[in-house]
């Protein structure tokens, strides 16, 4: 029998349970996966404690993963057995063997390693559509990336950076600003040290940016509406200090009547053409070496209960993935 984590409350770490599950057929439109490596991502852990409710109770995390295709449902095109595929839009990525909808798979081309492909799908996807689609970032644009060394972050610096924009980013140890720099940043603010807005005013010479991405969420919030340039924009893409409560609306008129939006990454990837084109678009950087893939961590799917204990405490930087 296939291995995997089983959820069978919501809570922390210690609810995430290694055990055997029966093997499941994929049925119309589906594939099975035998997986060979598992993304790890923030969004797992708010499954895992109640914050985002499953489908239903026990169920197994995870929405990225790459590996074989082993077996073909009824009315399924474009896969057959063998083919290297990678999703972002899993149920249940957190095991040796996933069934998935087809349509949200896209195959590895050559030259993208299996455990590249897992570790950037769900944080590639999203740079994706934040850079292209949310706000297409211009050569000579300055942009704000909020949590610059973490998994989403390293990959999207690098990216602006390599379509022409001065990278902004954020961290919080000297650490992580020098990883941050690595990948792209032209400046980093220590914003446990220093007041981020007046350092995009000073870096802008008093402009500010015209978007800030922010995946933070309720403790950057002001200081993402104090970087913006009238008119700005910003892209609120997750929460990792908290979802935020009650935004005043009037808050963005005196700012320069800006924008606030929250876009998530199932709105774009939906659409399967759209899907195709921002997995074209990411494997093509990867490829071409202009984005690299930070893959910090592999650990044993069986250590699951830790890596969610080294994401929620922040010990981590860019991408950890899991190995069934």
């Amino acid at each position: 029998m296939p291995k995997a984590i089983r959820v069978h409350e919501y809570g922390g770490p210690e609810v995430m349970a290694y055990e055997d599950v029966e093997r499941r057929e994929p049925g119309p439109g589906q594939i099975r996966v035998k997986l060979t490596a598992i993304g790890v991502n923030f969004i797992d852990i708010y499954f895992r404690s109640g914050a985002y409710k499953a489908a239903q109770l026990p169920f197994t995390p995870g929405k990225e993963g790459a590996g074989l295709v082993d077996a073909v449902g009824e009315g399924v095109t474009g896969f057959t057995v063998g083919d290297r595929v990678a999703t972002a839009s899993a149920e249940g990525s957190y095991a040796e063997e996933m069934v998935v909808p087809a349509a949200g798979c896209v195959l590895i081309p050559e030259g993208v390693d299996d455990a590249t492909a897992a570790a950037m799908m769900l944080k590639g996807l999203t740079a994706e559509y934040l850079l292209h689609r949310t706000y297409q970032v211009k050569p000579g644009d300055t942009i704000l990336f909020h949590a610059a060394a973490g998994g989403v972050g390293l990959i999207a610096c690098q990216w602006a950076k390599h379509l022409g924009a001065t990278v902004i980013g954020t961290a919080g140890s000297k650490e992580k600003a020098d990883l941050a720099r690595q990948h792209g940043c032209d400046h980093v603010i220590l914003y446990r040290e220093e007041d981020v807005a007046k350092r995009v005013r000073e870096i802008t010479g008093g402009k500010g940016v015209p978007v800030v991405y922010d995946g933070v969420g309720q403790a950057t919030l002001m200081g993402s509406l104090d970087s913006l340039a009238p008119l700005g924009l910003l892209a609120s893409f997750g929460s990792s200090s908290g979802p935020i409560q009650g935004l005043d609306l009037g808050l963005l008129a005196p700012r320069g009547s800006l924008y606030v939006t929250r876009p998530t990454l199932f709105t774009f990837a939906s659409q399967r053409p759209v899907l195709e084109a921002m997995a074209k678009n990411l494997f093509s950087v990867v490829a071409s070496g202009a984005v690299k893939i930070p893959v910090h961590a592999k650990r044993p799917l069986s250590e699951a209960q830790a890596v969610h204990r080294d994401l929620a405490g922040r010990e981590t930087t860019g991408s950890t993935v899991m190995l069934p």
